[in-house]
């Protein structure tokens, strides 16, 4: 009979993740520019580990293929009801192959430094399970209810991480034997209720879990920036709002919505800042629910959808493009109103007026135009 791979993995992707915030499970959504997944597949590749089974989501085949595409040795099964069934399910789909040691993994946990696979490995020569933990920094203590308890002994606690490593037989009979009760928190729970010895080894704090949606704000650029433009035709008998403010004069914006000329562009600006389309894509004009709609929903969409990718408002600058009307006896109204539609002081909000000395359709006072930029700041 031929010798199977020396080593196997099994990472468990088959959670949701809702409490990332991500618009998909957090291990598929982007990390530094990759899924997140693919960046502990790609580890352990490169350490010579195959295959490496995969539990994913049912119905997420081919998010998983395109987020693992090109890695060699990579197999999808679908998970289970909980990371155990996960876990035992990934480890059957291993037998055939009859690996040496398995490495299972969390797919959370991007950053898969070699050194830890290292002592893992060397760690397997005594016992048959060994596992990467950190001390306990924080003191802590027992809670009962909302008061503090006994304090707990933080020296005899450690901070247990991923991949755990383990002889494969020994594992895949650990979980075959595995009641169910109390559910695992991890396989070393799992291969310490068989009886299995497990070692510990020195972690890294590299292989922090993604788990909240700070964990991947905090990988995003301190600060981004975008720009928008927006042109609107003046006609008589429509009203003229600007900067969400209503100005009485002879001809008004004509437009799907208020046509908010320079909110319009401001949203576009927003939007931009984190790739996130444009205002038509939103709010097409198509649609008949946004006729005569105030703008200022538009912008808070817009404020609303910059913090969900991890952002705040900076600052933002508008700049109104007209002959008339006199932007300036408005223009504190206009900064006091986008600050109030947008959650910020109004010192973060420049509104800005300058004509085209009557050249162009808004030197013959056919339209107004607005340029904005809007700068974002990592939340």
């Amino acid at each position: 009979m031929s010798q199977g791979p020396a080593i196997a993995a099994v990472v468990v992707a088959a959670g949701q993740g809702l409490r990332a915030g991500q618009p998909l499970p957090k291990q598929f959504a982007l990390w530094r520019g990759k899924p997140v997944l693919r960046h502990s597949a790609e580890a352990l590749a490169r350490a010579g580990v195959a295959p490496i089974v995969v539990c994913i989501p049912v119905g997420a085949e081919a998010v998983v293929s395109a987020a693992l595409a090109g890695i060699e040795g990579i197999r999808l099964i679908p998970g289970g009801a909980t990371r155990q069934l996960s876990v035992r399910a990934g480890l059957e789909a291993l037998e055939g192959d009859a690996p040496a040691t398995v490495l299972i993994h969390d797919a959370a946990r991007p950053v898969l430094p070699q050194a830890v696979i290292d002592r893992l490995l060397a760690a397997l020569g005594g016992r048959p399970g060994a596992i990467p933990v950190l001390p306990v920094v924080d003191s802590l203590v027992h809670a009962e209810g909302s008061a503090m308890g006994a304090p707990a002994r933080r020296e005899e606690l450690r901070r247990v991480q991923t991949p755990q490593a383990f002889r494969f037989a020994e594992i895949l009979a650990a979980h075959r034997g595995w009641d169910g009760a109390p559910m695992a928190g991890d396989d070393a729970q799992v291969a310490q209720a068989a009886g299995l010895a497990v070692a510990l080894v020195e972690g890294d704090e590299a292989l922090h879990k993604l788990t909240y949606a700070h964990d991947f704000a905090a990988n995003l650029p301190a600060f981004r920036t975008g720009s928008g433009y927006d042109v609107h035709r003046l006609e008589a008998g429509e009203e003229l709002w600007l900067c969400g403010v209503k100005i009485e004069h002879s001809h008004g914006l004509a437009g799907h919505s208020d046509a908010d000329v320079a909110i319009h562009a401001l949203v576009d600006a927003i939007l931009g800042a984190v790739g996130a389309g444009d205002i038509g894509q939103h709010f097409p004009p198509s649609d008949p629910q946004w006729r005569g709609a105030a703008s200022d929903r538009f912008l808070d969409h817009a404020v609303r959808l910059a913090a969900e990718a991890g952002y705040a408002i900076g600052n933002v600058d508008v700049t109104i493009i007209c002959e008339a009307p006199k932007i300036g006896p408005h223009r504190a109204a206009m900064r006091e109103r986008l600050a109030a539609i947008m959650g910020v002081d109004a010192a973060l909000v420049s509104v800005k007026a300058t004509t085209t000395e009557r050249l162009g359709f808004t030197g013959r006072g056919e339209g107004i135009a607005a340029h904005a930029l809007a700068s974002l700041i990592r939340q």
